[in-house]
């Protein structure tokens, strides 16, 4: 057998906490005779600029990236910058600066702390600027952390904490590896606004988990780190769920046969299977296993934290959910921002929804998280409207975090809008449980079992009409 492999289309960037981790006593490439003090991302272009070269035309710094997987983009790049999800919506109105409580504290920080950028938003013309905006160090250097700041021009940016500590500074800058577990989990496991809110199946346990946890991540298994999977060529990241718009490696795929075998199982009922069923349908019996997820997000009923003194939408929590299944060909349908949106025939838009069906031979049955949420649509075009939202968890002020985020999506001013039932369907690819774990025979085959066979196009049972 091949080695095992995860799936998922993960975007790879890291703030890392600083202190005395196993970091301070490990040995790294550029502790000696590289540099002696770092100045800044222009230190590491001294010998990377290729690198960074790179680096900027990817995803990961671009946040917009090819879509030959989606069948509505007509060639357009797509991703976080121009598309709207359900979560924070898109981060064209809170991109980066500090939203303060009446206590003083921070509460959010713009969708830029996890951009792999010090500040400055992407452009798609490479310059000086933009390379210098590169920060190296969040997804490569073990121990480092920054922190938003304002100069006296009223600008922000990121920044080292440790900028104006140089003998501090130079000793995590001189910790270059690949990204870690640890790095890529800092902002993907956080991603949604707490601890596995967005994803579900991406939690911080994943850093040091048991093989019952995942069975490839597993730190006294496979122990295997995200890049060992989604490492592509030049800092293209491979991978893609049902739910990303754009792809960094639309050539170079992966899924679970880029490790394992079309039909692993070397038991013939089992491998039938796999024609037609996913590995995750099986292996993935339930996900967010220790930290809840993020199911419902109702942004038109704003729900106040008294011991956090902030405001949030009122979101409804999951813990060890069950995935949904659909059939999935490779290709995703997305509601875009700044089209009408088209409903569903029980009025809901599906913002992203994988594309497949029974007949279909290229697609199998996956498993799936489905979010649902409430979201503004702007009267009269039907458009996605995004919200302001940093300024909301502070005020509570609901109307205004519409209002300015149909001025940041689309130049409008105070236009009328209402709220609309939305869904998405996320793909589910980590929390791989290992085969005495994985679902049997009875959990799917018996009535009232975990699959809608009429919603998957069967009239039953396929296996009970089979013995019948």
């Amino acid at each position: 057998m091949k080695r095992t492999a995860l799936i998922v289309p993960v975007l790879v960037i890291a703030v890392l906490a600083a202190g005395d981790s196993p970091a301070a006593t490990r040995t790294y490439t550029h502790q000696e005779g590289y540099f002696e003090h770092y100045e800044g991302t222009s230190t590491c272009l001294q010998c990377h600029e290729d690198e960074a070269t790179s680096f900027f035309h990817s995803q990961h710094y671009q946040w917009q990236g090819e879509t030959p997987q989606l069948v509505n983009a007509e060639g357009r790049r797509l991703g976080k910058l121009n598309t709207m999800n359900d979560f924070c919506t898109n981060p064209l109105a809170s991109w980066i600066g500090n939203a303060v409580n009446s206590d003083g504290k921070v509460i959010a920080q713009g969708c830029s702390k996890c951009h792999a950028g010090l500040g400055a938003k992407p452009s798609p013309v490479l310059s000086r600027e933009q390379l210098e905006n590169i920060d190296c160090l969040i997804c490569h250097a073990s121990g480092y952390r920054r922190d938003a700041y304002q100069d006296e021009a009223g600008n922000w940016s990121w920044k080292p904490i440790l900028w104006q500590n140089q003998q501090g500074l130079d000793s995590v800058a001189k910790r270059i590896s690949l990204p870690e577990r640890t790095m890529c989990l800092r902002c993907h496991a956080g991603a949604g606004g707490g601890p596995n809110f967005k994803r579900g199946d991406l939690e911080y346990e994943l850093n040091d988990c048991s093989p019952e946890f995942d069975v490839h991540m597993a730190s006294s298994g496979n122990n295997l780190q995200c890049v060992d999977c989604h490492r592509g060529d030049d800092h293209r990241v491979r991978g893609r769920g049902s739910d990303l718009s754009g792809t960094d490696s639309p050539d170079n795929p992966l899924d679970c046969e880029s490790c394992h075998d079309a039909q692993p199982h070397k038991l013939a009922i089992l491998d039938r299977h796999t024609d037609r069923v996913n590995c995750t349908v099986c292996h993935i019996p339930t996900f967010a296993k220790k930290d809840p997820t993020d199911m419902v997000r109702d942004w038109s009923t704003p729900q106040r934290h008294e011991v956090a003194n902030k405001w949030s939408a009122t979101i409804t929590m999951g813990q060890d959910v069950q995935p949904v299944y659909a059939w999935f060909n490779g290709k995703s349908r997305i509601t875009l921002m700044g089209e009408p949106v088209r409903p569903d025939a029980d009025g809901v838009v599906t913002l992203m929804r994988p594309e497949g069906s029974r007949k279909d031979k290229a697609a199998k049955i996956h498993a799936f998280k489905l979010h649902q949420a409430t979201v503004p649509l702007l009267e009269g075009r039907d458009w996605l409207i995004p919200l302001a939202v940093d300024e909301f968890f502070i005020d509570g002020d609901l109307h205004k975090a519409v209002v300015d985020g149909a001025e940041a999506a689309y130049g409008v001013h105070d236009q009328p809008y209402r709220w609309i039932p939305v869904r998405r369907y996320m793909g589910i690819f980590h929390e791989v449980q290992p085969a005495a774990q994985a679902l049997e025979c009875l959990d799917c085959h018996r009535e009232g079992g975990r699959m809608d066979w009429a919603a998957l196009g069967y009239k039953g049972d396929p296996l009970l009409e089979a013995i019948d």
